[in-house]
């Protein structure tokens, strides 16, 4: 990613559509905030249309496919640590909890099924936002 220009990732929280979101703990090879706990996300390919980024990545990261995908809303990420500059384009996605697995175990160490009010620590610091934009109840 160029420092002076923003990147567009698509943010996915997988649902069972009985109140469970899931979410992976970030391994030690992730990216950034290893041991913590996040959605899923993946930058949006040239071409790509917002879906097929999401069902590519949902594939990549929980080796399933999605039943359903749900536009929620975009968010404009800025950090300093590291210095980076996201588009996020954030989804909901309908996903059966019975095909789930860690698709990228370089990445991720461990998944789990939560409800909003009992979510694991510590947080991914992106993922109160993230969360923020979903409806409840989420369908």
């Amino acid at each position: 990613m160029s420092a002076r220009t923003p990147s567009v990732s698509c943010v996915f929280v997988c649902h069972d559509r009985a109140g469970r979101l899931l979410l992976a703990r970030r391994g030690a090879g992730a990216r950034d905030e290893p041991g913590t706990w996040d959605t899923g996300a993946g930058a949006l390919e040239f071409g790509e249309t917002f879906e097929a980024a999401v069902t590519r990545e949902v594939g990549e990261e929980y080796a399933t496919s999605p039943l359903a995908i749900t536009l929620l809303g975009v968010r404009n990420v800025l950090r300093d640590d590291p210095p980076s500059h996201w588009v996020a384009v954030v989804f909901a996605v309908l996903v059966d909890p019975a095909t789930v697995a860690i698709g990228e175990p370089h990445k991720f160490d461990r998944l789990g099924w939560y409800s909003r009010d009992a979510l694991p620590t510590p947080l991914h610091s992106q993922l109160a936002p993230t969360l923020a934009l979903l409806p409840d109840p989420l369908t």
